[in-house]
């Protein structure tokens, strides 16, 4: 018979009101969790009336525990070419994505890689993820074998592309009936969801497009279930964007090509735009279409700062990714401290707890996951993660003057990695424990 669970430590979420984001602190914090989701969470004092005597409470002790990072863009087969040296986006997919992605479809290979990927993201203390997989089938099957067996909330799908890539990883004639076939399989499937992953306009043709958008067009969201997601690129590099001009002449912009072949909506998620134009910006706004910002891979390629302030403009729902490989680092401590920056180099202040808003609540509503995920509001899934704060003494030095939980999340973003995750849980239950050096 379960039992309710008792976790005692600081504790901090993101609650929105009123369109506000908002730091829910408690310095000396109690969560309650039953049958893998969350009871009740407040201050210690408040709540511990509330439980029986005899109840066993799992205390963590200067530490402060916090729901899992979530990841909304990033690609599994490219975990072995993180940290390849290319002089821009379109070169590095030549010599070191596509040659990778060959090999994905040998299940033995995918199996070892996706573990590896799987370990390092929990690792790094994220407990949610959208991955592009290969063209391969076997790839998909492996993604979502492990997420389920691991007890994950995960997205993914199988990319598709019939052009301007290598011969051994372009679709077949089989795409639309190997995807729709990959949705009827994992879709809803336990805590999984699927996502239609076109990789980006210029490898897909106007006829993979439009079959696309039918597809997605036959699994909306209903009252029972969610519809299936899509995922792709946009704008990331002046040369993909010219690219696009050339192959889809007849578009108004790079977002006009998805739209026109119905891939875009509440679904949809645009990993990059940091090129976008007033007229796409306005369009996603209007289509209710997400972002995903990726600083990591922008700076290490080159491509450019993302404009964090046309978020505000146009209210346009986004969060913060690694884009493993292109991105270098799978910490999501990293990335914000990235992404701090960018902003600021933009003329926008990111502040502490808007970025942990967006690798928390905002990742999840991008992934349509609001409803189960992203902070410790009643009847949620109880994904979470215990960081250590003295973790490295620098920072156990630098957080004994801090003031506040803001000037704590920023100490944590700037000066963070995976040292900081002392454990994660998935449902209630551990599913990592840091190894003490």
């Amino acid at each position: 018979m379960n039992k309710i669970k008792v976790f005692r430590s600081s504790i901090f979420h993101c609650i929105e009101n009123s369109g506000s984001v908002i730091a829910s602190y408690f310095e000396d914090g109690l969560m309650l969790v039953y049958d893998g989701r969350i009871v009740e969470v407040g201050e210690y004092s408040e709540l511990i009336g509330k439980i029986d005597t005899d109840t066993n409470i799992t205390s963590f002790k200067d530490s402060l525990l916090m729901p899992g990072f979530i990841d909304s863009h990033l690609h599994y087969p490219q975990y072995k070419v993180i940290a390849s040296y290319g002089q821009n986006l379109l070169e590095w997919l030549d010599k070191f994505t596509f040659p990778e992605e060959q090999k994905f479809d040998n299940k033995d290979y995918a199996s070892e890689i996706g573990n590896l990927f799987f370990d390092e993201l929990i690792r790094n203390g994220t407990t949610t993820a959208m991955a592009f997989c290969t063209t391969h089938n076997t790839s998909v099957d492996t993604f979502f074998t492990i997420a389920k067996e691991r007890n994950l909330r995960m997205a993914g799908g199988k990319v598709l592309m019939d052009r301007n890539a290598p011969v051994k990883i372009l679709d077949d004639d089989n795409a639309y009936v190997d995807t729709k076939s990959l949705i009827e399989s994992w879709h809803n499937n336990g805590r999984l969801s699927y996502a239609i992953t076109p990789r980006f306009a210029p490898t897909s043709t106007k006829e993979q497009l439009r079959k696309l958008g039918d597809l997605l067009a036959q699994y909306p969201n209903s009252n029972d279930c969610k519809g299936v997601m899509m995922q792709t690129h946009l704008n990331e590099n002046y040369e993909e964007i010219q690219w696009v001009k050339e192959l889809y002449p007849e578009h108004n912009n790079y977002f006009d090509v998805y739209d026109k072949y119905k891939l875009t909506g509440t679904n949809s998620v645009f990993a990059h735009c940091i090129h976008n134009s007033t007229d796409e910006y306005e369009r996603i706004a209007d289509s209710g279409s997400k972002v995903s910002i990726c600083p990591n891979s922008n700076l290490f390629l080159g491509s450019g700062l993302f404009q964090f302030d046309q978020l505000e403009v146009y209210d346009i729902d986004a969060s913060l990714s690694s884009d493993i490989g292109g991105g270098d680092s799978f910490s999501m401590f990293n990335v914000m401290n990235q992404a701090y920056k960018v902003a600021k180099l933009g003329g926008y202040t990111l502040s502490p707890i808007r970025a942990f808003y967006l690798t928390t609540l905002a990742g999840a509503k991008v992934l349509n996951m609001d409803d189960c995920i992203g902070n410790f509001e009643q009847n949620k899934e109880a994904d979470f993660i215990v960081l250590d704060l003295k973790a490295t003494s620098l920072i156990e030095q630098r957080l004994s003057a801090v003031k506040d939980i803001e000037q704590l999340l920023f100490c944590l973003m700037t000066l963070g990695d995976d040292r900081l995750v002392s454990e994660v849980y998935s449902l209630g239950e551990c599913i990592y424990t840091k190894m003490e050096a």
